[in-house]
């Protein structure tokens, strides 16, 4: 999800709570907690800085996003707000590790994925049931705001904030739920297959490969998938020159599911189809032929 997405994840999750009982300084030690817990995963968004080997796409959502890293980032926030706040008990600790798997399991549900096994597998986990920006997200955290707002004295704030987290976690089903039926309804015509969500609640596009072609079909469980691009993938295109010219592509190659690959009179390369978007992939590593040595 985006950056957005997750601080309100992070504030979604703080008006889920109980605070009736609450001290001022722990309901301040609780916010930072949940902003903390929604966001550090994405730390790894620095590594941007020192990369010169092409890796940033396998950095970014890596070990950073494991489930292994959960009690990691839980006991570092613990720590830190249980020392700024003065505050004490293994709460803040749960409550992080809380935050954290909200952050690094809502990835998987888009088509970026998360190395939510690192270090022990690289393979990206990714369902592409979810963008990565969700307007019914958003319209269910609004709404849960502004019911709480409405409703204080008749509705309990902790209540409302829950009941949005029940309906977020519907949503994720039902649409998860949708693109499995569509993926499954298309299994037998591929080799491969993979799913991205469009923005449209209910939309997705199937890519399916098979002998040196890739699909992308069009549509929903409500009507039928269409034939929206037919790509040529040039297979016997040896990528070896190209991985030694552009590191990045040996990295978006290890990072997809599976590419398509372009090799013509001008250049050598390839691209990531579920990030196709009138004729082009913006997800796309190549060489110029006349630079290839």
């Amino acid at each position: 999800m985006d950056s957005v997405t997750h601080t309100l994840f992070g504030l979604t999750l703080y008006g889920a709570v109980d605070k009736s009982t609450m001290t001022k300084k722990e309901k301040r030690a609780l916010l930072a907690t949940a902003i903390a817990g929604s966001q550090i995963p994405d730390i790894d968004v620095i590594s941007s800085w020192w990369d010169t080997a092409g890796r940033y796409q396998m950095w970014h959502r890596g070990v950073t996003h494991s489930l292994f890293m959960v009690p990691v980032w839980g006991a570092l926030i613990a720590a830190i707000v249980r020392a700024l706040f003065r505050v004490r008990g293994w709460y803040w600790f749960l409550f992080a590790m809380l935050a954290v798997w909200i952050h690094n399991t809502s990835d998987i549900f888009n088509a970026w994925g998360t190395g939510y096994f690192e270090p022990f597998s690289s393979v990206r986990l990714t369902l592409g049931t979810i963008p990565i920006v969700d307007v019914v997200f958003w319209l269910l955290m609004a709404a849960g705001l502004l019911f709480a707002r409405l409703g204080r004295g008749r509705f309990s704030s902790h209540r409302v904030f829950r009941t949005v987290w029940v309906l977020m976690a519907l949503h994720v089903i039902f649409q998860s739920v949708q693109g499995a039926v569509l993926v499954n309804s298309v299994n037998a015509k591929f080799e491969q297959t993979t799913l991205t969500a469009d923005f449209i609640p209910g939309m997705f596009t199937v890519v399916g490969e098979r002998d040196q072609e890739v699909q992308l079909l069009h549509g929903s469980v409500w009507s039928d998938l269409k034939v929206v691009a037919i790509l040529e993938s040039r297979e016997d295109a040896d990528l070896e020159t190209l991985f030694a010219q552009n590191p990045r592509a040996k990295t978006l190659y290890e990072w997809s599911p599976f590419v398509v690959i372009v090799n013509d009179e001008e250049r050598l390369g390839l691209y990531d189809p579920r990030f196709y978007r009138n004729g082009e992939s913006f997800l796309f590593e190549s060489v110029e032929k006349t630079g290839i040595r």
